[in-house]
């Protein structure tokens, strides 16, 4: 059961970066007019470092190194970031979809894939280290 409840607040915590990547990217791409992988690549580093400060503190309540945990959060973008941003430009450019259709289903993909590696990878041995 608390893992249910850990996943909720992951989730919670995603949705208030997703509205921090879909508000930039808006600002980015509408405003900005900055190309599209520009746009994307900037929300998307913008959501990351809030996700992982939320995530870390209240969602898995972590003592872990910081700047470890955030090496491996980097190294998971290392592979998200390209095949996310590959898959983006062949939706948007190969196939015409929306930009925001297109951004919606990596957000997805990343909510699931994000959260199981943040539980057993970054902070599997840490977890509630913090709770007094």
């Amino acid at each position: 059961m608390k893992e249910v409840f850990r996943f909720i607040k992951f989730v919670l915590f995603s949705i208030s970066a997703g509205v921090i990547q879909i508000g930039s990217f808006a600002l980015f791409n509408e405003l900005g007019h900055w190309s599209y992988w520009l746009s994307y690549l900037c929300a998307l580093v913008l959501s990351v470092l809030w996700n992982f400060t939320l995530n870390r503190k209240f969602t898995f309540k972590s003592t872990a190194n910081v700047p470890v945990a955030m090496f491996k959060v980097f190294l998971y973008y290392c592979a998200f970031t390209p095949l996310s941003t590959l898959l983006e430009h062949f939706l948007t450019g190969n196939l015409w979809w929306n930009e925001y259709i297109a951004t919606g289903i990596n957000m997805l993909l990343n909510l699931t894939t994000e959260f199981l590696f943040q539980r057993y990878v970054v902070y599997g041995k840490s977890i509630d280290s913090a709770v007094k």
